[in-house]
């Protein structure tokens, strides 16, 4: 397919990966800048049926068929291990797709293997001018070049998010979560959940005999949860435990959750995806999916009709909506885990089917 459009693509994780995917099969010119010359430490991911068929949808179905863990059951326990709920994934994502757990290196070098255009690593923008006819725009090598459009998938901490918006801000979330993988020497066959007060630990699949472990810590600042990872669970449930005395718990990945709920998302020809747009708490597990989904609409409108800036707004209400009710979700759901263990636990117990099925069924539908 044949298609004049010429865009810039800044940042090479998911949703830039994905956006230039999507964009260069549909004819478009395209370049793809990265500012690191190494991609980022990853630890693992479970992607939900939403983000599984948008996957597909870019060509990932059977890099994720072969490599990825499939999810049948979510376990909600307490700290203690004692079951609180099980959600059934077949009855919850049927006819959308199998939720499977993934290590993020293996996603990230899927995606890259998929990829037409090069990534163009250790370069970023230094600077762009915006006029009727494009951008204009000066990179950190000293190279130049001119672009219809210039998408900006630089993450949460987005540099092109001040072109946008200057006055955009990113929210702290209210928790510190620490990620990494490891041997599943515990024998967790499901995403399971131990939830404590104030804290939870969550293992998923991510392959052969491999675990991801995320674990997060509410509180106000930051800066308080000095104590050492393990500390903060020393009384849960001996799986939790024994995952945490794993070599791979002591050098975890720790970062604060943030949050960017600014509406406007695009100016003149720069349009933001991905985080950098509406980054949320991973409550709702749809840091993927949403990226992913936002490179497939972008894609469709950039390449369908009338002026650039109908095209991006076009893109911002199709997306705008989704990514408002993930938000919404999220932060409903960290405010129902931030109840006291006791209440929080009876309403998990009588209510989770219906709460997952309320909080996931408008992404049932194709975005």
């Amino acid at each position: 397919m044949s298609n004049s459009l010429s865009v810039l693509v800044v940042g090479a994780g998911v949703a830039g990966i994905a956006a230039a995917t999507a964009l260069d099969r549909r004819g478009a010119s395209v370049d793809i800048v990265e500012r690191r010359t190494q991609s980022p430490a990853g630890a693992g991911l479970f992607l939900p049926g939403n983000a599984v068929r948008a996957l597909q949808e870019l060509g990932l179905g059977a890099v994720l068929d072969a490599d990825a863990a499939p999810i049948r059951t979510q376990r909600l326990l307490d700290h203690r291990a004692r079951r609180i709920a099980d959600i059934d994934m077949a009855d919850l994502w049927q006819g959308v797709g199998q939720p499977v757990g993934i290590t993020h290196d293996r996603l990230r070098s899927a995606l890259v293997d998929n990829l037409g255009p090069t990534i163009q690593a250790g370069v970023t923008v230094d600077a762009l001018t915006e006029s009727e006819s494009g951008v204009d725009v000066s990179f950190s090598d000293g190279s130049s070049g001119h672009y219809d459009v210039v998408v900006g998938a630089d993450g949460v901490h987005s540099e092109l998010r001040r072109t946008v918006n200057p006055d955009a801000r990113v929210r702290y979330a209210g928790q510190i979560c620490w990620r990494f993988v490891t041997t599943n020497t515990v024998g967790i066959d499901s995403w399971t959940v131990w939830l404590g007060r104030g804290t939870t630990f969550l293992a998923v699949p991510v392959g052969t005999d491999r675990l991801y472990c995320y674990a997060d810590l509410s509180t106000p600042n930051p800066a308080a949860a000095g104590a050492r990872l393990a500390q903060h669970f020393s009384h849960f449930d001996h799986q939790v435990r024994d995952l945490l005395a794993a070599p791979e718990a002591t050098e975890a990945y720790t970062s604060v959750i943030e949050e960017v709920t600014d509406p406007t998302w695009w100016t003149g020809r720069v349009v933001l995806i991905g985080d950098a747009a509406h980054a949320s708490s991973p409550n709702m597990a749809q840091g993927v999916a949403m990226s992913v989904e936002d490179a497939l609409i972008l894609a469709e409108s950039l390449c369908g009709s009338g002026d650039i800036e109908q095209r991006l707004e076009r893109y911002r209400q199709r997306r705008l909506p989704r990514t408002q009710w993930v938000q919404a979700r999220a932060r409903r759901r960290d405010s129902t885990r931030g109840m006291t263990p006791a209440i929080r636990n009876t309403v998990l117990r009588l209510a989770a089917s219906r709460i997952y099925a309320r909080d996931y069924g408008l992404l049932r539908a194709r975005p």
